[in-house]
């Protein structure tokens, strides 16, 4: 909670000043991070996504959503409205006791980890993370996987353009590529 504290005492007035806002509503704000987790193999095996639902609910604090199909695909023997995905919503509290651990603990046990790359982000200033293994989160025990499975995470900001968005999230401190001249 100690972010969510800082970005309301410190970092707002930062940004403001540093982009040039002259209202304090305008600044860039985290407004929800969404955790999303495909699987297309829950169409076979219902097995999979209880104890994929299981495994998101330890990493994200709540309960995961089951997404399903919107239209039937034959190739994949999918009809419409079958299970194949989950996705975790998280907004208020939850979402910087989320970003917290993102940064502090997952991102740094990722292997050969140098840092997000500017590209990720999409031109609402909005940050997009695959990760293609659950074990970088310490909630999640590799013995407990019966195969390794990734996941999806955006941040979604009140940034209108990419730049606002990573100078807010570079001073939540959110670790990005260094440039290397």
């Amino acid at each position: 909670m100690q972010l969510q504290k800082a970005y309301h005492e410190n970092i707002k007035s930062e940004l403001k000043k540093e982009l040039g806002f002259a209202n304090e509503l305008d600044v860039p704000r985290l407004t929800k991070i969404v955790v999303n987790m495909g699987l297309g193999e829950a169409i076979d095996n219902k097995k999979i996504l209880d104890s994929m639902a299981e495994q998101l609910s330890l990493i994200t604090g709540q309960k995961p959503m089951v997404t399903r199909a919107k239209r039937a695909i034959a190739t994949f023997k999918l009809r419409a409205g079958m299970p194949i995905g989950l996705k975790v919503t998280m907004r208020g509290k939850r979402m910087f006791a989320f970003f917290e651990r993102l940064v502090g603990i997952a991102l740094p046990r990722v292997r050969d980890f140098r840092g997000i790359l500017e590209k990720t982000f999409d031109k609402h200033g909005n940050l997009n993370i695959g990760f293609s293994e659950l074990t970088v989160f310490p909630e999640v025990k590799y013995e407990t996987l019966d195969k390794v499975r990734g996941l999806e995470i955006t941040i979604v900001t009140t940034a209108r353009d990419p730049q606002s968005g990573k100078a807010l999230l570079e001073k939540l401190g959110f670790p990005f590529e260094k440039k290397v001249a």
